[in-house]
């Protein structure tokens, strides 16, 4: 079996950058993806945009370019992801999920499954692990949480036209649903643990819209609640501070209240992780984890983030740590975000 000199886990904004600097170095890898390029972006709501602009997420040097001059929607920054691997001819194993990553004397082996059946192994001196941090939902745990009118993703609002809708969060991603779901003509209800929205945590242009909107009267807020039960379109929202159950109506439910990361390739390749976040402990001047070999980058270097601190913008830095690890050169501004370089300790 041929020892490629990478293997690149996780295609991704950062998983592609990662790829083309490895290609230019002149370096023989491997790149693997368990789903669609950009897997996670292609779950966002239909036409939402990035709180980033465009500089900052554009990759590999190749600006990124809207068709108003305005943050980039989701749909365009898919296609030009897809622009991405077809200008650097990339080759990436897509619908490849790796299943195990044992260390060597010398080398990673990893083990995949294709979509549709069919096993394949590959052997790597390093391996880089660019698995985004959003796998699954946090879950409420609470009765009712997996009947079928609840959902924990925001597609988009047609479905709730004229509808009852509870939507449970109170951060960027509940607010911009709620908001468009109001307009639509949906009747939202918000339930929020927090007292009041926090402007660091929602984008600024929101912001304003569903604070006029909850003034109003347009939108129900209900700060200072939690669910406890959904029992069939009946609601019970706990008011923590009255500590009074309040049970209201609901057509639809969309639990909106983050994600975790699925931490477990880490695990198989002997990682080494913080206890609560489960992030992966790595030399940050490097990005290599505690087994030599075995690095990281993207947002999954915060592992399950709470308040979230990693972006794509600031995960570009991560690409040229390691490539001047692995080849004791630094990396060409011309194909990585050239605000990574400026982010780089000098040597």
């Amino acid at each position: 079996m041929d020892i490629a000199e990478a293997a690149v886990v996780g295609a991704g904004p950062i998983g592609l950058e990662m790829g083309v600097a490895l290609k230019r170095a002149g370096l023989n890898y491997i790149h693997l993806e368990a789903k669609q390029i950009g897997n996670t972006i292609s779950w966002y709501p239909h036409q939402v945009r990035f709180f980033s602009s465009p500089e900052r997420i554009a990759i590999c040097g190749v600006p990124l370019h809207t068709v108003d001059q305005a943050k980039a929607s989701r749909e365009e920054y898919l296609a030009y992801l897809r622009g991405i691997v077809e200008q650097f001819e990339l080759e990436v194993r897509t619908y490849e999920r790796v299943t195990k990553i044992t260390k060597g004397d010398n080398s990673f082996k990893l083990k995949t499954e294709k979509q549709g059946g069919g096993k394949q192994e590959y052997q790597a001196r390093n391996v880089i692990l660019a698995i985004g941090d959003m796998h699954w939902p946090r879950m409420l745990n609470i009765p009712g949480e997996d009947m079928e009118h609840v959902d924990h993703y925001f597609d988009e609002p047609h479905k709730y036209f004229r509808q009852e809708l509870l939507i449970v969060g109170g951060k960027n991603s509940a607010v911009e649903a709620a908001i468009r779901c109001c307009r639509l003509g949906a009747k939202v209800s918000l339930s929020y643990r927090g007292e009041k929205f926090n402007p660091e945590s929602i984008k600024y242009w929101l912001l304003p819209e569903i604070e006029m909107l909850v003034k109003t009267g347009k939108i129900k807020f209900y700060p200072n609640t939690e669910p406890v039960e959904i029992r069939g379109q009946d609601v019970s929202l706990l008011d923590v501070k009255r500590k009074k159950i309040i049970t209201m109506g609901a057509d639809f439910v969309l639990l909106i209240t983050g994600y975790v990361a699925d931490m477990k390739l880490f695990e198989l390749a002997g990682a080494e992780l913080e206890p609560e976040s489960r992030a992966p402990v790595v030399n940050i001047e490097t990005m290599e984890s505690s087994v030599p070999g075995l690095f990281v980058a993207g947002t999954v270097a915060a592992g399950t983030q709470k308040n979230y601190r990693l972006f794509i913008e600031n995960c570009h830095v991560h690409v040229a740590k390691i490539i001047k690890k692995i080849t004791g050169t630094m990396i060409s501004n011309s194909v990585i975000n050239p605000l990574a370089l400026e982010e780089m300790p000098e040597s």
